[in-house]
C-alpha cells in the first residue's frame, strides 16, 4: 500500500480522530493504495471537505474506482467490507452518504 497522491482513493481525516483511524486500519488491513488529506482540527475551516463530500466532518473517502463519496465512519467501513473485502462484489454500486462522526 502506498500513500501516493495519484491513488484512487483519497481520505479527508484529522489527527487523532478515532474514526479515521478505524477507517486508516481498514484500508491498511484491504491493502488499498489511497492519499491522506489532512484537514483543518476546526469544523468551521474544512471547507475541502464540504466542497467534495458536503459535509465538514470527517472522515470522508473518494473512492475514484467506483465513483462513491462517503463520510460518515459506519458508513464506510461498510463501503470498505463489501466493496474490498473477503465477501466483495465485484459490480458494487456508486452511492453517496452523509454523517458526522
Amino acid at each position: 500500500m502506498s500513500h501516493a497522491t495519484d491513488s484512487p482513493i483519497t481520505f479527508y481525516r484529522l489527527h487523532g480522530c478515532p474514526y479515521c483511524e478505524r477507517v486508516a486500519r481498514l484500508l491498511d488491513e484491504f491493502d488499498l493504495d489511497y492519499h491522506s488529506r489532512f484537514v483543518e482540527p476546526l469544523h468551521s475551516k474544512r471547507d475541502v471537505v464540504k466542497r467534495v463530500a458536503g459535509v465538514r466532518s470527517v472522515p470522508v473517502v473518494v473512492d475514484e474506482t467506483t465513483g462513491v463519496t462517503m463520510a460518515e465512519s459506519a458508513n464506510i467501513v461498510d463501503y470498505l467490507e463489501s466493496t474490498y473485502g473477503d465477501g466483495a462484489d465485484t459490480g458494487a454500486s456508486a452511492a453517496t452518504a452523509g454523517g458526522a462522526d
